[in-house]
């Protein structure tokens, strides 16, 4: 029985599709242009961006007269009201499961917030386990992270896949593990040349079927 990591934000879980539609309410709310939509999925940069700065550059944008952290408990809070697990992520996980893959979520971010979404889109039914960094010590592309994730259920490391959105830290994560993987290139070219995707699709359903096909 073979492991599976995935990861969550853009993997498992439409992160950037519930933020983009947290954003364009927020901007109706505070009557700013729809036009500074892309602006803002520009400066959240599918989550890297601090919290504190995103809330930071929006007060200083539309000159908002909100405290700081009323808007950081938005932008935290807000995008979580429209994220669903999508029925056919988890029959793939299903299937996956069925064919003998231990699928086992690898995140980074703060435990309780990544925890929660698991556990609140149900995705919890559908995976083994999960690590998140924050809990963890370590994070990815840190193999220290999937090796932890294997001593969680108890299985060894050999025959694992990885699959992911993030170039750096899924797929440099398995490169430094010597571990095959499966990129989600969400309309983006690969660029990195110090490392390459085992195999290269664009979503998790994909990357599962690519994942089992392999074995």
């Amino acid at each position: 029985m073979p492991l599976v990591f995935l990861a969550l934000d853009d993997t498992l879980l439409d992160r950037s599709g519930a933020f983009r539609l947290w954003a364009k309410g927020f901007l109706d709310e505070i009557a700013a242009p729809q036009d500074d939509l892309d602006w803002l999925l520009s400066v959240d940069a599918d989550g890297l961006t601090s919290r504190w700065d995103l809330a930071d550059l929006i007060r200083d944008r539309y000159q908002l007269d909100i405290p700081s952290i009323d808007l950081l408990e938005e932008l935290h809070e807000g995008p979580l009201a429209y994220e669903r697990l999508d029925p056919l992520v988890a029959c793939a996980l299903q299937i996956a499961g069925d064919a003998g893959w231990v699928p086992v979520v690898v995140t980074n971010g703060p435990h309780e917030q990544q925890e929660t979404r698991i556990r609140r889109t149900g995705l919890d039914r559908y995976v083994a386990d999960w690590v998140i960094s924050e809990q963890a010590g370590v994070s990815k592309p840190n193999p220290r992270i999937f090796a932890l994730a294997a001593q969680r259920v108890r299985m060894r490391l050999g025959g694992a896949w990885i699959v992911g959105d993030s170039p750096e830290a899924d797929i440099g994560g398995a490169a430094a593990m010597g571990l095959p993987s499966v990129w989600l290139h969400r309309g983006r070219d690969w660029i990195d040349n110090r490392f390459a995707p085992t195999r290269v699709v664009g979503n998790v359903i994909q990357g599962l079927s690519a994942v089992m096909a392999a074995r």
